[in-house]
This record gives C-alpha cells, sequence and structure tokens, in this order.
C-alpha cells in the first residue's frame, strides 16, 4: 500500500505571485501532515520561483514526518542539501523556460556526473531517490550509479488520452518491476489526480506518491487537511481489480 509524499511547492506559488508572506508553505505542510501525508516534498529550483532557501530551512525544523527535496543535480544544491541535509533527496531535471518538470533525467547519459553527486550525499546520510521515466536502460543506469530509489515519471500516463492509458500504465507496472530488480526502492509521481490514480496507487512495489498540483487546487475548495485525506484515501483503498481489467505485475 503506498504512502503519499504531499508537494507544497504550488502553496509557495501562490504567495511568490505577489511577493508577500502568505499563504506561508512551511505552515500550510503542518496543515498536509494533519491531513496524513507521510511526507513532504519540496524543490528549490535555482531561479526560486517558488520555494524559497527559508522555507527548506524552517522546512527541516518542523516537518515531522520526513522531508523529501527536490533538486537540481548542481554544485550549489548538493551544497545547500549537506547544510540542510533532508531526509531524502530527489534529483530532477530542470529548465529555467519549463512550467513544471518535463520528463525524467538522461541518466544513461550522464552516469560520472551523477554518481558523484549521489556519492557525496549518501556519504552525508542522505539517500538519493533519481526521478526517470520507466525505461529500462535508464533504471539499469540509476542501479549502476548507485541510487537508492527512483521516482517513476508518470506524467506520460496522467497526460494520455482515455484509450492510450492502459498502455502508460503498462509501463510503469513494467518499470517497477524492472527497478525493483535491481535492489531499487520505487516512488512515483507527476500529473496525478483524484482521478487518475487509483491505477497507480494499485501497482505492487510502489512505496509512495508524490503528488502537488491537484491536493493544492482541491485545497483551494475544502482545505488541505481534508483535501490531504481525500487524496490519502484513494490511495489506500483496497481494490479488487486495477481499472483497466486483470494486470500482472
Amino acid at each position: 500500500m503506498a504512502s503519499l509524499g504531499v508537494n507544497i511547492d504550488h502553496i509557495a506559488n501562490v504567495r511568490q505571485a505577489r511577493q508577500t508572506v502568505e499563504p506561508d508553505p512551511v505552515t500550510m505542510a503542518l496543515l498536509a501532515e494533519l491531513g496524513g501525508a507521510d511526507g513532504i516534498t519540496a524543490h528549490l529550483r535555482e531561479d526560486r520561483r517558488h520555494i524559497q532557501d527559508r522555507d527548506l530551512r524552517l522546512l527541516k525544523e518542523t516537518v515531522r514526518s520526513r522531508l523529501n527535496l527536490e533538486m537540481a543535480a548542481t554544485p550549489e544544491m548538493v551544497q545547500i542539501a549537506l547544510e540542510v541535509s533532508p531526509d531524502m533527496v530527489t534529483l530532477v531535471p530542470e529548465k529555467r523556460e519549463e512550467i513544471t518538470t518535463e520528463g525524467g533525467l538522461a541518466i544513461s547519459s550522464s552516469k560520472l556526473h551523477l554518481k558523484e553527486i549521489i556519492q557525496k550525499l549518501k556519504s552525508a546520510g542522505i539517500p538519493v531517490s533519481l526521478f526517470v521515466d520507466p525505461i529500462t536502460e535508464e533504471l539499469e543506469a540509476s542501479s549502476m550509479i548507485g541510487a537508492t530509489w527512483v521516482e517513476l515519471h508518470t506524467g506520460n500516463y496522467a497526460e494520455a488520452k482515455w484509450s492510450a492509458q492502459p498502455l502508460e500504465l503498462a509501463k510503469i507496472q513494467e518499470g517497477t518491476a524492472k527497478a525493483r530488480s535491481l535492489g531499487l526502492r520505487v516512488n512515483a509521481g507527476h500529473g496525478l489526480t483524484y482521478q487518475n490514480v487509483e491505477p497507480i496507487a494499485s501497482i505492487n512495489g510502489i512505496e509512495e506518491l508524490n503528488i502537488g498540483h491537484t491536493i493544492i487546487a482541491r485545497s483551494i475548495a475544502v482545505g488541505l487537511k481534508e483535501a490531504v485525506r481525500e487524496m490519502k484515501n484513494l490511495i489506500q483503498r483496497p481494490r479488487k481489480e486495477p481499472l483497466f481489467g486483470k494486470q500482472s505485475y
């Protein structure tokens, strides 16, 4: 049964739209935990478009579940991670012109660079996850360079038309099985909503789903505690069969 990591970046987006002090993502992270979040995820981007350095440091002091820092694989971010010491680092690709992360890391073409960063963080006691597409080559490269976790990119599944979703779901199922066979632990996320999360949550071997935008959007109507509670119930609701018929994992 998957746990729920709540990404609070979009709370900071609202604050930064007016360059003011509210809503405070640090305070809202507490409400997410009260709603049942098993972890808090925050992405400190190089351009600081939403989460700020101050937020990250206060989150480290106040989060009572676990803090997952998403970040680019740059010297600046590695230094910040070493100073703050989050419970986990997830390395993600980052482009200034993108609205949100658009795909997984190209592990196979940057193995030496990523391996050095992973070793540095792991030496400081910080486990590392790599945000990757569910592709065998990338999963094998992730294992080769010493990652503890992978977070499978679910964006293609989330954005697919209904008729194409079974194929994208199968890719994630196969990617999960492959990652586990390589000794990797598996999380998943990106683009998941209240409408499409259950088939992903039913995949054996996925330990945590990291979800942000849909929960923050829902919280405008019902409040953050209730929005988190509703998502947690969907993820952990027993399912006799996957949405798209019987599947073998």
